[in-house]
């Protein structure tokens, strides 16, 4: 048998019976938000966390992603209702806003006690 299959074969042999999920524990990676999770995501509620609010242009050039890959972002985080949008102008100039809202920093906040349980680190 190669290690690979010897591998496979441990795995499958500590799996449950009849190929079900193990019952949720108390590890904390349960504590984790996976719509958080995601590194861009994580990036982003991590930019809004230290602000009030941040203009569109900041966060994209903080977190180094393109306008569109963080306005797909965005729109995920404000559909969990993570973060607020707003739009308005600067002079003549259109402007958009992001805001982390109650529930959008509650949740930063329990991902990054989760994310220190795991790593073993002292709140």
């Amino acid at each position: 048998m190669t290690e690979a299959h010897e591998r496979t074969a441990a795995a499958t042999d500590s799996a449950p019976a009849g190929g079900a999920a193990p019952p949720a524990g108390s590890h904390p990676r349960h504590g984790l938000d996976e719509v958080i999770h995601a590194p861009v995501r994580f990036s982003i509620v991590a930019t809004l966390a230290a602000a009030e609010k941040a203009e569109f242009a900041f966060v994209r050039d903080t977190v180094e992603v393109s306008d569109s890959v963080l306005s797909r972002q965005v729109a995920t985080l404000e559909k969990a209702g993570y973060v607020a949008v707003t739009k308005g102008y600067v002079g003549k100039r259109p402007r958009t806003w992001l805001a982390l809202t109650t529930d959008g920093r509650t949740a930063f906040a329990a991902h990054c006690r989760a994310l220190r349980a795991i790593a073993g680190a002292d709140d």
